[in-house]
């Protein structure tokens, strides 16, 4: 399996999405929320909370925001409730999205995602509608020049990944969701450093499309992450090498 790297670079792409730091934090606090609330407020048992203690963390988010945020979660301070939605839709040339949210108030995020669907060339669509044309999936990104690949395929494979390939200088590997965790500790222990790592929804197939199209889906992509309420955008558009370069050149 391949092709989260076609992700990664629609977001290489992208203008400086969450550029605020204000809204980095107000997406994280929500998923410490309700992970805490989830799974309760020890990291031992709860791998989704140190998921996202760790994100909050590499965020430079203070401990006492991650704290009152765990404390939230679990009922000890007075917080508000969000609940997980997934919303799913089209954007310009066909392209899937699926769109991830933590809302307080879902009748109103659900009004507001069709709305910025609609007015950027998009459709909401109905649930599952697209999401069939995606896999969870951990994924965990090594720059090659970080470690020798013998020693990067060594550990992986000890751990029990799925599949590991190689994309724009990087290693790419993809595991079951459940060994994530465990692999990505086995890389840590090895002291790999990672670039990137992630619990993805990973496309089963790609959708190319001209450079101009592209550049609407990805604007349609930048309004919707710029959301409170959106935690991630998943899609299965293709960028190759010309395209990218084209959208440069349209810029």
């Amino acid at each position: 399996m391949s092709g989260h790297s076609k992700w990664s670079k629609v977001k290489h792409v992208k203008a400086a999405v969450d550029a605020k730091r204000g809204r980095i934090f107000t997406k994280l606090i929500k998923e410490i929320t309700v992970a805490a609330r989830m799974g309760g407020g020890d990291t031992t048992g709860n791998a989704r909370l140190r998921r996202a203690i760790q994100d909050a963390k590499a965020e430079n988010m203070p401990s006492d925001n991650i704290e009152r945020a765990i404390k939230k979660g679990t009922g000890e301070l007075e917080g508000v409730h969000y609940d997980e939605a997934h919303f799913e839709g089209y954007a310009p040339g066909g392209v899937a999205l699926l769109v991830e949210v933590l809302t307080d108030n879902r009748n109103r995020t659900v009004s507001e995602i069709r709305h910025l669907f609609g007015k950027n060339g998009g459709n909401l669509g109905e649930s599952g509608c697209v999401a069939w044309m995606f896999n969870k999936r951990g994924y965990i990104a090594i720059d090659r020049s970080a470690a020798e690949e013998d020693k990067v395929m060594s550990v992986a494979l000890e751990a029990g990944v799925e599949d590991i390939s190689e994309d724009q200088g990087r290693y790419e590997i993809y595991t079951r969701p459940e060994d994530y965790d465990r692999v990505l500790e086995a890389i840590r222990k090895a002291e790999i450093p990672t670039v990137e790592s992630e619990l993805a929804m990973v496309p089963t197939n790609h959708l190319k499309a001209d450079p101009k199209v592209a550049q609407q889906v990805v604007r349609l992509i930048e309004v919707l992450e710029e959301h409170d309420d959106v935690q991630k955008v998943w899609t299965n558009l293709e960028l190759d090498e010309a395209t990218l370069a084209e959208m440069h050149q349209l810029a």
